[in-house]
């Protein structure tokens, strides 16, 4: 089973060396390594380009955000399952992949999804916040709670049937995605009871200076849904508030 593995990036030269690392570093090899810049301008695709024997496919050029970058990575895939690795991220250790890999082929799953921890950006074993996915349920998507996105692997044959991310969106697009997947897909998933991914704390979409927009392109795409928007988006924050207790309990 081919695992592709799609990191966007745009002025991450602090972190995308740490990013690229985990990945080169799984001791699953059967690993398509897809990494999309931005046109970065402070040296990331430098630090990209030190690892070019080692990633599959290096795209750099200017794009309007995230989503795009993720959906040029999705368009070159050639995986049997499609993953992302923010440029901000990393493994939590070197066996994720293939546990990852395990469970999919055990249990024939459409969608995968695990746990992760967002941690502070300048000491990233101190964990903020703990982000238990647990058991799958429809009605929980339905009141606000999704899987943590960088723990989703989803085959590349429901991505070609669903569809890419929604550009239209500049923060929310991956909830977008994900409701459209969970609610009208028919999948099948599988949860790994396991951390897949560390998260540092300010990336696009837990800067709190853009939490702003975050509510606004949330309320819009509970509305694309058919779900009370308001509602849904309070349900999603009181879903998130165990996180912050079971981070203190992480120390």
């Amino acid at each position: 089973m081919k695992i592709s593995i799609i990191t966007s990036c745009f002025n991450r030269a602090a972190t995308v060396r740490a990013t690229i690392e985990s990945v080169l570093a799984q001791d699953y090899n059967n690993i398509e390594f897809i990494v999309v810049d931005g046109a970065s301008t402070d040296g990331s695709l430098e630090i990209i380009r030190e690892y070019e024997g080692c990633i599959s496919t290096i795209i750099s050029e200017p794009d309007h955000g995230m989503y795009e970058a993720i959906n040029k990575g999705i368009r070159v895939a050639t995986g049997d399952v499609i993953g992302l690795l923010h440029s901000d991220d990393f493994f939590y250790n070197n066996g994720v992949v293939s546990r990852i890999v395990e469970r999919m082929k055990i249990t024939r799953a459409d969608f995968l999804y695990g746990d992760g921890l967002f941690v502070d950006p300048d000491n990233t074993d101190k964990v903020v916040r703990n982000w238990i996915g647990g058991s799958y349920r429809l009605w929980k998507v339905r009141h606000g709670w999704l899987p943590l996105h960088p723990t989703c692997y989803i085959r590349r044959e429901v991505v070609n049937r669903l569809g890419l991310y929604n550009e239209s969106y500049k923060i929310a697009a991956d909830s977008d995605l994900l409701l459209r997947y969970l609610i009208t897909g028919g999948l099948t998933t599988t949860y790994l009871g396991e951390y897949i991914v560390k998260m540092r704390m300010g990336g696009l979409s837990t800067d709190s200076a853009k939490r702003k927009k975050m509510w606004d392109e949330d309320i819009r795409v509970y509305a694309s849904h058919g779900m009370a928007p308001t509602l849904t988006k309070l349900e999603k924050m009181a879903w998130k508030v165990p996180q912050f207790v079971l981070a203190l309990l992480k120390r």
